[in-house]
């Protein structure tokens, strides 16, 4: 009997909001209290958009601008790359491959519930794999 493991299985339930007229450094802020390094970012309540550590390095700090000053809405990117949570996580890393990103948003219902990163998966499928390495 195959064993098929799902994006639910592997996802973060830790999801971070950001209002998009926020400053890139009130961001970077929520995402160092939080310790992830992206942040779902809304408007008037609802997703946007996301901004990752990545987004702030490339599109304000290398370009020399103010941190304090530049919006999350201004570098965010959009849209928001999305996966349901019964997905195969085989379908998400392919996804993530295809796509050259780095992490999706597990959304259910029309919410955002989750997100999978490469990090995350990576530690879940070792953990996996490391626990029938003991049965054979």
């Amino acid at each position: 009997m195959p064993i098929t493991v799902k994006v639910r299985d592997a996802m973060d339930k830790t999801v971070i909001l950001v209002e998009g007229n926020k400053s890139c450094m009130e961001a970077l802020k929520e995402m160092i209290k939080n310790n992830v390094w992206s942040v779902v970012v809304t408007k008037e309540g609802l997703p946007v958009g996301v901004l990752t550590e990545r987004d702030i390095l490339r599109r304000v700090v290398a370009k020399n601008l103010n941190i304090e000053k530049v919006k999350v809405e201004e570098v965010m990117s959009s849209p928001i790359i999305t996966i349901a949570p019964d997905e195969p996580i085989g379908k998400a890393m392919e996804m993530m491959a295809v796509k050259e990103i780095r992490r999706l948003y597990v959304v259910e219902e029309g919410k955002i519930i989750g997100r999978l990163t490469q990090t995350g998966v990576f530690r879940f499928l070792l953990n996996v794999m490391l626990t029938l390495s003991e049965f054979l």
